[in-house]
């Protein structure tokens, strides 16, 4: 679970979206189009949504997430950065299909929300980029810890889910090929898995 620091005004740093922020970009710098709308899910502080969006500016990006704190520190870090092609936070919430947005987006990406939410928001995350990625070749993006049957779990992951389980029975690392299923069943096929730091992985996944 990230740490985070509350800044005064009403920013929060995550240490871990400064340390995976150059990784996560290169791999979307490959495979997102130079220009389109890209929602954020789960956005978090914010931090990445600024990062994303400097330094690919073609993109519209859209940072959303359920909660109001985490909503303020995306407002905040905006503020700072001042960029044009950063939009205002929604209040998206997986599990809620009335916050989601109606119009279409080119790519949705998510970062460290699998783990950390009850699987129901999984399903929504599929039933969302289902409906808002409506051209075929329209991306989902995923990164985060998961469980995969042809490599042993590495003792940190291990630690990790137990530790998230702790906290809620209904959260802790899902396994990779469940997500690919799930995902396939709501017209989104994978197409890049690769590795991470910190025994993380991207799965890239494509509309047909």
């Amino acid at each position: 679970m990230d740490t985070l620091a509350a800044l005064p005004d009403g920013a929060m740093a995550s240490p871990a979206s400064v340390r995976n922020a150059e990784p996560i970009l290169a791999v979307l710098r490959a495979h997102l189009p130079k220009r389109g709308r890209v929602l954020e899910i789960a956005a978090g502080s914010g931090q990445h949504a600024v990062a994303f969006s400097t330094v690919l500016p073609g993109l519209e990006w859209t940072p959303s997430d359920p909660s109001p704190e985490a909503r303020a520190s995306i407002t905040a870090w905006g503020a700072k950065a001042g960029l044009p092609n950063l939009q205002a936070p929604l209040a998206l919430d997986c599990l809620d299909e009335a916050t989601w947005p109606k119009a279409g987006f080119d790519a949705v990406v998510c970062i460290n929300m699998i783990h950390i939410s009850p699987w129901a928001a999984t399903e929504g995350l599929m039933t969302l980029a289902e409906r808002v990625l409506p051209r075929p070749g329209g991306l989902l993006y995923l990164y985060g810890p998961y469980r995969e049957v042809e490599a042993p779990l590495a003792p940190s992951n291990e630690a990790f889910d137990a530790s998230l389980k702790s906290r809620d029975p209904a959260w802790g690392l899902r396994d990779r090929d469940e997500v690919v299923a799930l995902a396939r069943s709501h017209g989104l096929t994978l197409t890049l898995r690769t590795d991470m730091p910190a025994n993380n992985i991207s799965l890239l996944f494509r509309r047909v």
